[in-house]
């Protein structure tokens, strides 16, 4: 069957709007504990409802959290580490009223609250070794004044897993925020992580150990790691009782090992693991991550992430460091389970899976569970280019470069075809490096797609990290203008067909990018974008309260830098028609940000389109929402670049353009 000559995109393609919305399920958060694995699913079919599934010696699967309970807690509003598991006792968060409940081995009886309803939130539950208390972080709001971030407080505390405890028993209190709590393998000691506003924990973050008394409580703490502008991440016992931890101290996140008595370990006892330019660990936007693990032998299993995707390496005890072959490009959630070791893994032309991992070389044996329910057709998936290009003051940026990708078409003889920048959000985040359902539903349909890591990406080591402070909305801007004039000036597309994408702070960027560099891009679509500086500053949450102070500027009486950089004070520059979707039930960045947009637009006339989406927060998970977007971010980039969208998708009809 030979190739079909047609318009780009118009292509019809298999990566159908149903597969993109709902067909795959994510996969998280794999824990092993008792000879058995266990992880979360997250259904769009069942509006994005996150289950707790458990993997019996016998190999037959378990779902512990019967429809309606979602796993998940929203401490710091995006939550990670909602369960934990261990001598036949599993306890999981409810995202719908944030307690804590005990799950039934089976799944056959109800769960059963052990905290009582209030203002509390919990994460990164670990369970006692020698008591029958699990330990988390605790997150405060006010009864009255939930939504007030100055009222909220982020504790260390323990509970009883009867529910004697109450809310919990305050173990750490004082830092605006800790995270982390690792108990030794004998329960004596405890290490975790803390920092402080106006910090990220990925800016600066303490390593702290304090002993564990009779009674539970701790003894007198001290700082091992961390402090000044390092940060600290993932602190971990080996099984034999040895402290490890993450730091960047060197400019990039390696692995130390404090080696000793814990009663005596000061900073001077780490020693470095495998120093190299690669991240052993990824920014703490989420609790729980997990970048190596340890193996039966003594060796440590890591994923350590290099030129923005992951690799995975063996550090055998003597030091050697034993690169592993292996199809994927991205690992989360390393564990070790007997002789094996597990993690969620995706490669270029895989989805993500639940892998075993051979305990002695590291290498892929076996498949438990895959997010899409069958093989995808290798002749519409897109293969990445990495690029560098220059950019503003002399630098360099990255992206991943997809082409068109679909066997059954090509584009008519002079044609280029139409682009997308994707900018990812955070603003600290990346680039998927694995496959992307998202970029192959435009690839295939014969949309180019460069997938941005700006400057202040993580992946590139912490100068690179540190190159957005106090030029975002400039730097970020200068990227993603730069990589689009690159690749039309290369040939690769139509430079009067580029478009702008992105969600939150890639939102940011993206209407940044239309406002201050209107030349540009003739589109651009922003999905819970950030639209107001001052006004995200003053309505968010805790976590995030002063981030924009290291990224804009110091929040003070001079507020010159904050409305310069603010797309809505540059309305009236944007010439290209926008598309804008929005969750009412967004925390992170409220609704009142769309709001104060589409005024401004509706005043002026200008073409846009708004849409709102009941039930959904930041970020979209049920999959009528999806296929909503889908279907409108396809029929806006048509109706804007004129071509007619296959597969029964029709251009979106945009109020105000010729």
């Amino acid at each position: 069957m030979g190739t079909t000559i047609a318009p780009y995109g118009s292509w019809h393609s298999s990566i159908s709007v149903e597969l993109v919305a709902g067909a795959a399920v994510s996969i998280a958060e794999p824990w092993a504990a008792d000879d058995e694995l266990y992880w979360l699913e997250s259904r769009p079919t069942q509006a994005g409802r996150r289950t707790l599934l458990r993997r019996a010696p016998d190999g037959a699967t378990h779902e512990l959290t019967p429809d309606p309970f979602r796993v998940g807690n929203r401490v710091h509003e995006y939550g990670g580490g909602s369960f934990t598991v261990g001598g036949g006792v599993v306890v999981a968060s409810s995202h719908h009223d944030g307690r804590l409940y005990r799950l039934d081995l089976e799944g056959a009886a109800e769960p059963a609250a052990i905290t009582p309803e209030g203002p509390w939130r919990y994460a990164d539950l670990r369970l006692d070794p020698l008591r029958p208390r699990l330990l988390a972080v605790r997150e405060t709001h006010d009864a009255d004044r939930p939504n007030d971030h100055r009222l909220v407080v982020n504790e260390l505390v323990a509970l009883a897993l009867d529910g004697s405890d109450g809310p919990g028993r305050v173990l750490v209190s004082g830092p605006d925020f800790v995270s982390s709590p690792r108990l030794s393998p004998d329960g004596r000691w405890l290490a975790w992580l803390e920092w402080d506003l106006p910090f990220m924990p990925w800016d600066a973050s303490r390593l702290r150990l304090a002993p564990v008394g009779e009674d539970g409580a701790l003894g007198p703490a001290r700082t091992l790691a961390g402090g000044g502008l390092s940060s600290v991440a993932q602190p971990e016992w080996s099984p034999d009782g040895v402290l490890h931890v993450v730091s960047d101290e060197t400019g990039w996140w390696n692995l130390y090992a404090f080696e000793g008595d814990p009663a005596t370990l000061s900073a001077a006892a780490r020693r470095a693991l495998a120093p190299m330019p690669a991240e052993f660990a990824d920014p703490a936007w989420v609790f729980g991550q997990s970048s190596y693990a340890f193996l039966p032998d003594g060796s440590i299993l890591a994923a350590p992430r290099d030129q923005g995707r992951d690799r995975l390496v063996r550090i055998d005890r003597d030091g050697a460091v034993v690169e592993i072959d292996t199809p994927f490009t991205e690992f989360d959630g390393l564990v070790v389970q007997g002789g094996d070791a597990f993690a969620v893994a995706a490669g270029p032309h895989d989805g993500p899976a639940l892998v075993r991992l051979d305990g002695r070389t590291g290498e892929p044996a076996g498949v438990l569970a895959r997010s899409l329910p069958s093989p995808l057709d290798p002749a519409v998936l897109p293969v990445a280019e990495s690029i560098a290009f220059p950019t503003s003051g002399g630098a360099s940026a990255h992206a991943l470069f997809y082409r068109p990708s679909n066997a059954h078409f090509e584009g008519p003889a002079g044609e280029k075809p139409p682009l997308v920048v994707v900018v990812h959000g955070g603003p600290t985040g990346s680039a998927p490096a694995a496959l992307s359902l998202d970029r192959a539903f435009f690839t295939s349909r014969g949309i180019a797609v460069a997938d941005l890591n700006y400057r202040g990406s993580d992946g590139y080591g912490r100068a690179y990290r540190d190159a957005l402070n106090g030029g975002w909305g400039v730097v970020d801007v200068d990227d993603a203008t730069a990589v689009a004039r690159f690749l039309a000036e290369r040939g690769d597309v139509d430079p009067a067909r580029m478009a702008v994408v992105g969600g939150s702070a890639g939102g940011f960027t993206t209407l940044a990018c239309l406002a201050f560099r209107p030349e540009v891009f003739a589109a651009g679509i922003s999905l819970f974008g950030i639209a107001d500086l001052e006004l995200i500053h003053e309505d968010t949450h805790k976590f995030e309260s002063r981030y924009e102070e290291r990224l804009v500027a110091p929040w003070g009486d001079d507020r010159r830098v904050w409305r310069e950089r603010s797309p809505i004070h540059a309305l009236e520059h944007i010439r290209a028609p926008l598309l804008l979707l929005q969750g009412l039930e967004d925390r992170v960045v409220p609704p009142s940000q769309l709001d104060v947009m589409e005024a401004a637009f509706r005043g002026g006339g200008h073409p846009h389109v708004a849409i709102r989406f009941e039930g959904e927060g930041h970020g979209f998970r049920r999959a009528e929402t999806r296929r909503a977007q889908y279907r409108a971010e396809l029929g806006f980039l048509a109706r804007v670049f004129r071509f007619s969208p296959a597969d029964g998708i029709e251009p979106l009809d945009v109020p105000g353009l010729a």
